[in-house]
C-alpha cells in the first residue's frame, strides 16, 4: 500500500472530513493505541474530537496534517499545535500522530513528521515537543528522525483498556 499525497488541510476540509478523521482515530484506539481516549469509545466521541480540532485549524491554532492513501482516503493525521503561551513563540506541540493500521510501516508517520517540520521552520519554531508512550512503535520513529528523549513519566497515562502506562517526552531542535 502506498500513500500519494501528504497535506495540510484547512478548517473546512477538516470539517468535512471529520468522518475519516474519526475512522483513524477509532482504529488506533481499538488497535491499542493510547491517544487519550478510552475503550469502548462512546458514540459520536471521535467526531466530537475532531470537529474541535476543525475549529482551532480554523482559528489558527493548530495546523492539521493528513496521509492520504492512492484512493484518496485518509490513513494518517498528525497535528502543529502553536497556540503557545506568550513567553514560548518558538515553541510548538506535535500531537495526535495517527495510523491507520492498515497502512503502518509504509513509511506513514515519517512523512507527516517531515511535513509538519516543514510547517514548523517556516512558522518560525524552533524547538519542538512531542509525548508518547515509552518503548512505543512511535518512540522508535521519533529516535529514528532525530527526536531526543528527555525524560520518562511512570503511570502517567492509561491505555484504552484501563493499564496504567509511562509516557515518554521528546524535544527536537528546528
Amino acid at each position: 500500500m502506498t500513500v500519494s499525497t501528504i497535506r495540510e488541510l484547512d478548517g473546512a476540509e477538516a470539517l468535512a472530513r471529520v468522518p475519516e478523521l474519526a475512522e483513524v482515530l477509532r482504529d488506533c484506539v481499538e488497535g491499542g493505541a493510547s491517544v487519550g481516549f478510552m475503550l469502548p469509545l462512546a458514540e459520536g466521541r471521535p467526531e466530537a474530537f475532531w470537529r474541535k480540532v476543525a475549529a482551532c485549524v480554523v482559528a489558527g491554532e493548530r495546523h492539521l496534517f493528513v496521509a492520504e492513501d492512492a484512493a484518496g482516503r485518509i490513513c494518517g493525521t498528525l497535528s502543529l499545535v502553536v497556540d503557545m503561551p506568550d513567553n514560548q513563540p518558538h515553541r510548538a506541540d506535535v500531537s495526535k500522530m495517527l495510523v491507520h493500521r492498515r497502512m503502518r510501516r509504509h513509511g506513514v508517520a515519517e512523512r507527516l513528521l517531515k511535513a509538519l517540520e516543514v510547517k514548523a521552520r517556516e512558522l518560525g519554531k524552533t524547538t519542538l515537543v512531542l509525548d508518547t508512550v515509552t518503548g512505543s512503535d512511535a518512540s522508535r520513529v521519533y529516535e529514528r528522525l532525530g527526536w531526543r528523549r528527555a525524560g520518562d513519566i511512570p503511570n502517567y497515562a492509561l491505555m484504552p483498556e484501563g493499564v496504567p502506562c509511562s509516557t515518554s517526552y521528546y524535544f527536537k531542535p528546528l
